[in-house]
């Protein structure tokens, strides 16, 4: 049997608005920033007032939950689709805060001009995002809202009106007014979805309806869930994960929420996220989704997001059914989860793990996912007291490196997570990790792939990242200098340039997918760049091998041999360079990919 997913209706403004203001239907959104540009609530309440469509709005009823007594609590409806219209319709119409997004609360306050509204033009002016000159000028009503007031008094409204503007008749004013008043009648498209509907498919049909707008995810959904849930105290948890994230990128905010949000200022998540005032970290800048996804995974044998919303309306897996005790449960759980994901002890000590491995920057980053994996592995280990701290940063490096170097977490990363999170719980960390090793990491897979792997042009190749990094932790000096480390460069915002300069190769014929190959990158001081300008290898390495003998320096900072040879070995550069011109470039490369291959076996298993 096909079972119906909706059922279309419609509703007016007042009572969408009563139903909200009830609880009856929970809108999550409205503690989230709203997104909306002012003019945009301005046009909505335009469209409204002359009774063009406005969308639909797509509520989902929760399952129906069984009690431990045995009796059934109807689930809450939550709006998942049509917040950021219902938002706008509860600042300019029933005068609530909301939050910006720049986090600062306040309203939006829509003005309406009653001569505008007697306009047979199209485009006349009738709403407007209220400023100081319509405060001023008599003509206009400042904010709407104060028209829809329960209080609101039309006969006083309209002496005053037509006092302070004797050219407005009162029996005019009076259908104008009741014209905008009527905006509370006006009837919007709900679609229910079916309670019965699958959480995976309620999920989906939320990522789809908003794809239009800002990309969603099945993290939005979760955090859209449990805002809607005071009971449980989903909403401050909620809270914590968008501070949290929001603190990461911008310690300073710190000071916004302890003045302005005094209630989220006074729980037990403010201490622990207090630490990140003074953060300066920005190699793992966590986003609400990557918190989420780090806290499920390391307390659930589970990865995919969408189970964690299945657990939050208290679906038993096993018998289908929902259960309260389930949601409260999965809420002590998650809640654990990310007090341990945000705890400034484990944050700080994984990220010593990963910039020991050598990824100081958020340059040699490209791969949240395998950050959020290898986060959750850190956390999981860090319980397991038979296992050392340096065994667990051994561990949580190469899990990383290995994941990066393959890819493992780039396609379909929850099923990888859900594939690697099985053989964890059968076999356990150690052993599943030697397991991969020994199924991946063959001789074919160092001597072949990798250096088929750097047969590329884009200097954010996960392998060539990783190159870097190995470069780093070796604390390898950068090319043809005695003093100024890769991880200095990179740090000062270094460039890469080119070991066989650009304009010497398109000089010679070179296309642009053959002079920019990783194999020809290497980091290099500014100043040393220049003085090489569009030389050949043989002559400027000339040059620098010439200076080792009259110490005088005109390429580079290096005056002895022994060390041009280490430096040119540390950057996996053939010495052969010092003869090499165009015709040699491209078994150059050749042999520079095997050399690097070479550095990167040796800097997995130095981990």
């Amino acid at each position: 049997m096909i079972v119906e997913k909706y059922n279309p209706n419609t509703l007016s403004v007042s009572a969408i608005l009563g139903l909200i203001k009830s609880g009856s239907i929970a809108i999550p959104e409205i503690q989230r920033p709203f997104v909306w540009k002012k003019a945009q609530v301005r046009d909505l309440l335009d469209s409204l007032y002359k009774g063009y469509p406005t969308g639909y709005l797509i509520i989902w009823k929760n399952p129906n939950v069984k009690l431990k007594d045995g009796s059934i609590s109807s689930g809450k409806k939550i709006l998942i689709d049509g917040q950021q219209r219902v938002t706008a319709l509860m600042t300019a119409i029933a005068g609530v805060n909301v939050i910006n997004k720049n986090y600062k609360t306040g309203r939006i306050k829509i003005a309406f001009n009653p001569f505008e509204a007697l306009s047979t033009d199209r485009d006349a002016q009738i709403f407007a995002v209220q400023d100081q000159s319509h405060l001023k000028s008599k003509k206009w009503i400042p904010d709407i809202a104060e028209v829809f007031k329960d209080d609101f008094s039309v006969f006083s409204f309209i002496s005053k009106f037509c006092e302070d503007n004797p050219e407005m008749n009162p029996e005019t004013l009076d259908k104008i007014l009741t014209n905008l008043r009527s905006i509370g009648n006006r009837l919007m498209g709900v679609i229910e979805l079916s309670d019965n509907l699958d959480i995976d498919i309620v999920t989906d049909i939320f990522i789809r309806i908003n794809s239009k707008g800002t990309a969603l995810s099945q993290g939005d959904f979760v955090m859209s869930k449990i805002a809607a849930d005071e009971e449980h105290g989903g909403n401050t948890m909620r809270k914590a994960i968008d501070y949290f994230a929001h603190l990461c990128k911008e310690p300073s905010f710190y000071d916004y929420i302890k003045e302005y949000d005094v209630e989220f200022a006074s729980s037990e998540y403010m201490s622990k996220i207090s630490w990140l005032k003074e953060d300066k970290e920005n190699v793992y800048d966590p986003e609400c989704d990557d918190i989420l996804r780090v806290a499920f995974m390391h307390t659930y044998p589970r990865a995919k997001l969408a189970d964690l919303v299945s657990l939050l309306s208290g679906r038993d897996f096993e018998t289908r059914d929902f259960k309260s005790e389930i949601i409260e449960d999965t809420y002590e759980r998650l809640k654990q989860g990310v007090l341990n994901v945000i705890n400034k002890n484990n944050f700080t000590n994984f990220m010593l793990a990963i910039r020991g491995a050598g990824f100081i920057s958020p340059k040699l980053v490209n791969s949240e996912m395998a950050l959020d994996f290898a986060y959750s592995l850190y956390l999981r280990l860090a319980k397991d007291k038979t296992i050392s701290v340096s065994e667990i940063k051994s561990i949580v490096q190469k899990w990383y490196v290995l994941s990066v170097l393959t890819g493992r977490y780039s396609s379909s990363p929850e099923s990888a997570f859900y594939r690697d999170i099985k053989q964890i719980n059968e076999n356990g960390v150690i052993k599943t990790l030697e397991g991969m090793e020994a199924a991946i990491l063959s001789d074919n897979f160092w001597e072949v792939k990798v250096v088929q792997d750097l047969e590329r042009t884009s200097t954010i190749s996960p392998t060539y990242l990783v190159y870097l990094a190995a470069q780093v932790k070796d604390n390898d000096l950068s090319l043809l200098s005695n003093n100024l480390s890769v991880k200095d460069l990179i740090y000062i915002t270094g460039d890469i340039h080119h070991i066989f300069p650009k304009e010497y190769l398109k000089s010679n014929g070179f296309e642009k997918n053959m002079y920019n190959q990783i194999a020809n990158y290497a980091f290099l001081d500014t100043q040393v760049n220049k003085s090489i300008g569009k030389k050949a290898p043989y002559e400027y390495f000339a040059d620098a091998v010439k200076q080792c003998e009259t110490k005088k320096l005109t390429c580079g900072s290096i005056t002895d041999l022994e060390l041009l040879r280490q430096n040119l070995d540390t950057n996996c550069i053939p010495f052969e360079i010092t003869d090499m011109n165009c015709d040699d470039y491209e078994n150059f490369l050749e042999q520079r990919r095997k050399l690097m291959a070479k550095k990167i076996k040796n800097y997995y298993y130095s981990l």
